[in-house]
């Protein structure tokens, strides 16, 4: 997530909340092009709950850092980057004038002084008010003239280019990004006078929004600021944001289930809720970004510009309603808009809920079964715990009861599959453990005075005694890594797939005189002494992923709590997996070196890295077709590849109905009801083969165990 910490102006949200504030569909009044943006001004409750913030950050946040000059150098920076990551509003003389408050936000900051962050916040406005200004000016007058013929191309990465000197240069980006944005409507089919209609909305729509700003946006941008100086997940909520985030904590969910964020003009997803609509549609992505929303058959509302909690306010509704989407790949800059469809609904528990199946593996002569527990999310219903009542749901409980039905069944071993689970219950975590290891130490938790709290599971049951694996990917996070680190550091079992998330961190919520702040307070640590935080889970055999390191984990965001160790929790004994780990590779490497499935992965990761790399796009309408249609070419070529090898019918196009829909490298599961109509799993079907060979290197006779 290049930036997806970076710039964060409000918290990740789930698109399934009730909001207060301006309704998406409210009427705003409609500013003329060129009027100036009225300043906003300070209220006296934010100079109050400054000082409460800073005094909770300086006391209570793991990283004991001191308010002085170089802290209110790193906030200033981190504001002008989150309001202009990419160079385009400001001037180089606004930047200059700025100076002058590079080492005196800190005092502001004790003080409660607001001053010096509503005047950046201001002068942001008036830029943006400005440039929008521009835009409209352009449809206006000269759009309809634009020529899509000539040389002309468009920086797409501009956090290194210098501020602009004069309006004039922002001036000519202005353009550049116009006939873009023109062009991409042309090769989506749109007729030029349509073109200008939505984008003169578009621009309109945002300049109005611009002059809607309220005091508490520019608190809030600037609060985070402030706060993610100190690390990513550390975030200031207003009260109405506050209401949000508790909304969501709470698991009341209703709407398409997917957590988003603002970046620059769009918004991202950031995560799909397990279990929820969006996560069963498989039409959606971490990375997409919703350019239009609407409501059944009705337009589709552009929602570029838009502010976070406007464009959720649109896509939430009633159960049981459609809402379509319009969406920009997250992987390709150039990507032609696609239209989904969600049907809304509430994220039920039950769905959310472990899962059981058997897949059966050639082994020789013989067929071996393989016991697969597909594990969403961590979860306990707290509700139902409290009330004793004796049917209530847990992780632990489900998953107790689902190996034994497996070892009923003659299972030979199991797999653990946590793919894209993003957490959840710390205390479940430590229970799932339970499960398959001994009396012992699961996870350690320092505290920010030092202090290390060692969380145990004490239950001398060991319901699972067999050769087990834990498959993860990059979305695996949080209580995922504590139990995948566990099992590892035990000698459990092996950890297989890709690197985890390195979400290692843990917060608390503290009221404030205006809403509420998430603060950092401890950090996880493995029974080994690793922590979990910014590298993850590295597993034992790994295999080839399309998420983007660089954009998605721990270590993608800005200002992340560093990797570090202390001292471990028990003494490392032999390990068994450890020295099985070379051969279990070679028989590994051998077995996918003509494997069409991971073939394909790596082929499609080396396309993806190629088009993510693109710096620039040509605004050349003929060059732009021809690229889009070479990048179809080679994806559809990729995909025969896969599909001949395997003996399946070859597609016609990318848009052929029977293409299956692949999601990112295969890790997402589908989730279709008729198991019998989904192709095998190919990262599930190698793990099993890889547990098979443990199996056979431990012990000929190795089999699944009470």
């Amino acid at each position: 997530m290049m930036h997806t910490g970076k710039r964060l102006l409000l918290s990740a949200i789930a698109v399934v909340l009730t909001l207060a504030g301006i309704s998406a569909n409210a009427t705003i009044p409609e500013i003329k092009p060129g009027t100036p943006f009225t300043p906003l001004e300070p209220t006296r409750e934010e100079a109050i709950t400054t000082q409460q913030i800073m005094s909770n950050l300086l006391r209570g946040h793991y990283e004991r850092k001191r308010l002085n000059n170089d802290l209110s150098s790193e906030v200033l920076n981190t504001l002008l980057d989150d309001l202009d990551g990419t160079h385009s509003y400001f001037l180089a003389s606004d930047i200059e004038e700025f100076e002058q408050f590079r080492n005196h936000l800190d005092e502001a900051l004790s003080r409660g002084d607001m001053k010096p962050a509503f005047y950046i916040y201001n002068r942001f406005q008036q830029r943006v008010s400005e440039r929008l200004s521009f835009m409209l000016n352009e449809l206006e007058k000269k759009a309809k003239d634009y020529d899509f013929n000539g040389k002309e191309v468009l920086e797409l990465d501009r956090e290194e280019t210098p501020w602009a000197s004069t309006k004039a240069e922002l001036n000519q980006l202005w353009r550049k990004r116009l006939k873009n944005s023109m062009l991409n409507l042309r090769l989506a089919g749109k007729e030029d006078e349509d073109i200008l209609e939505l984008l003169t909305k578009r621009y309109q729509n945002q300049l109005n929004r611009v002059h809607q700003s309220r005091p508490v946006d520019a608190y809030q941008t600037f609060m985070n600021a402030v706060t993610r100086t100190f690390d990513p997940h550390t975030q200031y909520f207003s009260p109405r944001n506050s209401e949000n985030f508790n909304i969501n904590m709470s698991l009341s969910l209703q709407g398409i289930g997917a957590v988003l964020q603002t970046e620059d003009e769009h918004t991202k997803v950031v995560r799909l809720v397990p279990g929820g609509p969006a996560s069963k549609a498989g039409n959606l992505e971490p990375e997409d970004k919703i350019i239009g929303v609407a409501q059944g058959d009705e337009d589709m509302v552009d929602v570029i510009g838009w502010r976070l909690d406007e464009v959720v306010d649109l896509i939430r509704g009633p159960k049981s309603s459609t809402v379509r989407l319009e969406i920009l790949s997250g992987a390709v800059a150039t990507a032609e808009p696609k239209t989904i469809s969600i049907v809304r609904d509430e994220v039920k528990l039950e769905e959310q809920s472990a899962q059981k199946e058997v897949i059966e593996i050639q082994d020789g002569k013989e067929t071996r079964r393989i016991g697969v527990i597909d594990i969403p999310t961590f979860y306990i219903d707290f509700e139902g715990r409290m009330n004793n009542l004796p049917d209530y749901r847990s992780t632990t409980r489900d998953v107790r009861r689902l190996v034994n039905e497996l070892l009923d069944e003659k299972i030979d071993g199991l797999i653990i599959d946590l793919r894209s689970n993003g957490g959840g219950s710390l205390e479940e975590a430590i229970n799932l453990t339970g499960l398959f290891i001994p009396t012992g130490p699961v996870v350690q938790v320092r505290g920010a005075r030092g202090d290390v709290d060692v969380l145990r599971d004490r239950d001398p049951e060991v319901l699972y005694a067999g050769p087990m694996t834990v498959l993860v990917n990059r979305l695996s996070a949080s209580a995922s890594e504590i139990f995948a680190g566990a099992i590892q550091d035990y000698g459990r079992g092996l950890v297989i797939g890709g690197q985890t998330f390195g979400k290692g961190t843990v917060q608390s919520l503290r009221p404030l005189t205006e809403g509420q702040l998430k603060i950092t307070q401890a950090k996880f640590y493995r029974v080994s002494g690793d922590s979990t935080q910014n590298q993850g889970v590295i597993p034992d055999i790994m295999f080839p992923s399309l998420f983007d390191k660089d954009k998605i984990g721990e270590s993608a965001l800005e200002k992340a709590l560093p990797w570090d160790t202390i001292k471990p929790a028990r003494e490392t004994k032999s390990n068994p997996v450890r020295s099985k780990l070379s051969r279990l590779k070679e028989l590994h490497e051998e077995r996918i070196s003509d494997n069409p499935d991971f073939i394909f992965v790596r082929e499609q990761k080396a396309l993806v890295s190629e088009m993510r790399d693109k710096t620039q796009v040509s605004l050349n309408e003929e060059e732009r077709k021809a690229e889009r249609e070479e990048n179809d070419r080679r994806r559809l070529a990729l995909e025969n590849k896969r599909r001949k090898a395997k003996g399946m019918p070859e597609l016609a196009s990318l848009d052929d109905p029977e293409e299956d829909e692949k999601s990112e490298e295969g890790e997402e599961k589908a989730k279709s009801d008729d198991k019998d109509d989904e192709e095998p799993d190919a990262m599930l079907i190698e793990t099993g083969n890889i547990l098979l060979d443990y199996m056979r290197m431990s012990s000929p006779g190795m089999t699944a165990l009470r």
